[in-house]
């Protein structure tokens, strides 16, 4: 027998015992009055009414040590024979371990280590743990293993659940600025007759009640501009996207996205906007401007600069991508050992897979803007070059972490676009857009001119350097009898 299995049979005879004794191991309730961190600033010999998680236990005969953990931090509490009833001494002492879940009455006083800790005066056993916690020091090494139990990780490491709790002020944080702006939150589709926003290739499921094959989304944006057809100036979005393509530090296959869209105003007036947004979030999140990301130190207060997508391409490719041909990009990118993806490849792919080269060596922060026509099917083309359309994409840490255009409201257009796009499908490109003829259809109701933006969690990531599969709270993973199967 194994030393989890003997730990796991103890305690199912200690539940058996506790039950026979008339003590239910799973209570409804319990009235907890503060938490940890109110624990800690309360003055000595105040009364306090707490509950939590064991996290350790040591006896040492007349006393008792024990580290109790919620959400707030962690706080001692301590058993003392003669200052802690007899029956409660013996309880904690015969059926009480790591893990368990305990309501705790008792007074703040100072150890003689003047660590402020709580002297228990009754004790109630709210969850009796079956399983044992990790080991302190060695614990959950296994990455995978580690993020598929994250609830174990985010139990045993206050780095971690403070993580989540920046996060989920990262996605308060831009919902009160945009609301503050004068934006209305909206909800749209999820599952969609033809994805669209976005150049990627999308999940497909089954809808039952309507026998239909439908997609997931990969971006709201061609619903929030219907919004902008009914009249709406301002709306935004936060919900879930899906992407069924590559996954690495900075690509997940779902995931949380903003998307913001305004009417009247282009993408000028996005950009000004996009900045202050990042410096708010920043500030109400971090509370500093200035980060260490990717090896690069990015400040968010200083001038943002503006890059030129094709005098950037050129000026470290030697490609001028107006004038430039498949052939030539495939030479260059096999000169510069840049792999890529042959099925469907095509100019647009191509150019994009030359800026991934160039853009790691771009810390910002900063705009990107100029792109090719071709490249953005959905973006009003500049009035000043009309080779490349309306876009910025905001750059931090060689990576893009935001994108904004004036959007393309000319119907005829538009639908010239999206038969350029349906070419590039036929001819083996899955990323490239589909064509949604009831986008058009509105479109030809009249949009007014509008400017939208998108950021997703990626940004999130790249302000706590980390990649963006250690800041999902539960990450998609294999399951765990595949793995060991392997």
């Amino acid at each position: 027998m194994g030393r989890e299995e003997q730990i796991v049979n103890e305690r199912i005879r200690k539940i058996e015992e506790i039950r026979k004794k008339g003590v239910n191991p799973y209570p409804h309730r319990f009235d907890k009055k503060e938490n940890a961190e109110e624990c800690l600033k309360s003055k000595i010999n105040s009364k306090v009414k707490t509950a939590g998680r064991l996290i350790t236990k040591r006896e040492l005969g007349k006393i008792s040590f024990a580290k109790l953990r919620d959400s707030t931090g962690d706080i001692q509490i301590v058993f003392q024979e003669k200052n802690t009833p007899e029956k409660v001494f013996s309880f904690f002492s015969k059926y009480i371990d790591a893990g368990d879940f305990v309501g705790i009455e008792g007074e703040i006083f100072k150890t003689k280590t003047n660590e402020t800790s709580i002297l228990v005066k009754n004790l109630t056993l709210l969850s009796k743990a079956i399983l044992p916690l990790p080991e302190k020091f060695h614990g959950l090494q296994d990455d995978e293993e580690r993020l598929r139990k994250r609830y174990l990780e985010i139990m045993m490491n206050p780095e971690i659940r403070d993580l989540f709790i920046r996060k989920a002020k990262f996605w308060q944080s831009i919902r009160n600025f945009l609301l503050s702006k004068g934006f209305m939150e909206v909800e749209t589709p999820v599952l969609e007759n033809t994805p669209g926003g976005a150049e990627t290739k999308p999940f497909i499921t089954h809808h039952n009640a309507l026998n239909l094959n439908v997609y997931l989304r990969i971006s709201p944006e061609l619903w929030l501009k219907r919004l902008m057809v009914a009249g709406y100036p301002k709306v935004f979005e936060i919900g879930r996207i899906f992407r069924n393509e590559g996954m690495d530090a900075e690509h997940l296959q779902d995931y949380t996205q903003m998307e913001f869209y305004w009417a009247y105003a282009d993408y000028n007036d996005g950009m000004k906007l996009a900045e202050e947004m990042y410096k708010y979030i920043a500030k109400e999140v971090y509370g500093t401007l200035k980060f260490k990301i990717k090896g690069f130190d990015v400040d968010l207060g200083k001038k943002w600069e503006t890059y030129d997508f094709i005098e950037i391409i050129k000026k470290m490719t030697k490609v001028n991508i107006l004038k430039t041909n498949t052939e030539e990009i495939k030479s260059k990118l096999k000169e510069l050992n840049i792999e890529y993806e042959k099925k469907g490849f095509n100019l647009t792919r191509g150019i994009d897979n030359l800026w991934k080269y160039c853009r790691k060596k771009i810390g910002g922060p900063g705009f990107l803007i100029n792109v090719p026509v071709s490249m953005e099917p959905l973006a009003k083309r500049s009035e000043k070059n009309p080779d490349v359309v309306e876009r910025y994409q905001i750059l931090i840490a060689g990576s893009e972490v935001g994108k904004g255009f004036s959007e393309l409201n000319e119907p005829i257009e538009q639908m010239e676009r999206f038969a350029e796009q349906a070419k590039l499908r036929a001819a083996g490109d899955e990323e490239a857009q589909m064509t949604d003829n009831d986008f058009v259809e509105a479109l030809k109701y009249g949009m007014p001119p509008t400017t939208g933006f998108g950021i997703s969690e990626r940004l999130f990531a790249f302000l706590e350097n980390k990649p963006v599969g250690e800041c999902v709270i539960f990450p998609l993973m294999k399951p765990s009898f595949e793995r060991k199967e392997k």
